[in-house]
């Protein structure tokens, strides 16, 4: 199966939202009574109220002409709408980051517990090995033992280097020892693991903090990327994270993964709309493959089960 496939299918729970209520405009005259179970169905999806607010008003305009007046109409109205958001996240890959930027590229990984932070950035360095790039990992997961072993099994499995201490040491140590290793083997990039979080505890975020602060000191500019983890199954506490860590340490990346597992696809949208942070990566499943590059287009297409076009 091809990503586009995979994603359409993944995306198969939010698009079966929002695809109901425009089936309702079949043959019909939009009304305030479609209007709103478009509106309802559209904050169902998790895009948030100020996403919501602005389709509507667009929505409420556009329908006044009669090639809205169809489901088709309505959905091509959304799409270049949600495309206009979508595009602003959708920028540089991370392998072009890497390769535009210094090294070692740093990138320090985040997120709360439980979103699949170790089980990505395993992903994301098997995926560098397979373009040629040379990653370290780092398992600043001290706090629990598993996070280590499992980060060791998927290092011994694509053949990545995994820097490690003992159960319960000082994160911003093995964090320190990464780096010295990555200037000492000439690696192309880092991947910090660091342990779950909640964005509301802040003597965690202190602990982050410190973390992202030992790095830059023992390399200049480092981290160069900091990657924020979401489940997208949390919706608008997705958003919520988002934010908080954001304030907390300058994310300047984002993964949303377990969309395949959501009605609350929409969520990437609102993510999209208040942050403006890039979305590097979607994950649509548990393989390797299942986790690839943002593409707004692709994206929107997806969502609405349309063909894939511009992507």
């Amino acid at each position: 199966m091809g990503w586009y496939q995979r994603l359409s299918d993944g995306l198969g729970k939010t698009r079966s939202v929002v695809q109901q209520s425009l089936d309702r405009f079949l043959g019909r005259t939009p009304d305030h009574a479609l209007l709103e179970d478009l509106e309802a169905a559209l904050l169902a999806a998790d895009l948030g109220a100020r996403v919501v607010d602005r389709l509507m008003k667009k929505v409420t305009v556009e329908t006044r002409g009669a090639d809205t007046k169809t489901s088709e109409g309505l959905q091509n109205v959304l799409s270049r709408s949600l495309y206009d958001i979508l595009k602003t996240v959708s920028g540089s890959t991370l392998d072009q980051l890497v390769t535009e930027g210094p090294q070692p590229f740093v990138i320090l990984v985040v997120g709360v517990n439980g979103v699949g932070k170790t089980t990505t950035i395993a992903k994301i360095a098997q995926r560098m090995v397979q373009v040629g790039r040379r990653p370290l990992l780092v398992a600043g997961d001290t706090f629990r033992a598993a996070a280590i072993e499992q980060l060791q099994v998927w290092g011994d499995r694509v053949g990545v280097e995994v820097i490690r201490q003992r159960h319960g040491a000082d994160p911003a140590a093995v964090a320190f020892d990464g780096i010295v290793a990555a200037k000492a083997r000439k690696v192309d990039m880092v991947l910090i693991d660091t342990a779950g979080r909640l964005h509301t505890k802040s003597n965690l975020m202190d602990e982050l903090r410190k973390v992202k602060r030992v790095i830059s000191q023992e390399l200049l500019g480092a981290p160069h990327e900091v990657l924020l983890v979401l489940d997208a199954t949390l919706g608008q506490n997705a958003l919520a994270q988002a934010r908080q860590f954001h304030e907390a340490v300058g994310v300047s990346g984002l993964v949303l993964t377990k969309l395949d597992g959501t009605a609350r696809g929409g969520i990437v949208v609102a993510i999209a709309e208040e942050l403006k942070i890039p979305i590097r990566f979607i994950g649509v499943g548990e393989g390797v493959e299942d986790l690839q590059d943002f593409n707004a287009e692709a994206f929107v297409a997806a969502l609405f089960g349309q063909a894939e076009s511009r992507s």
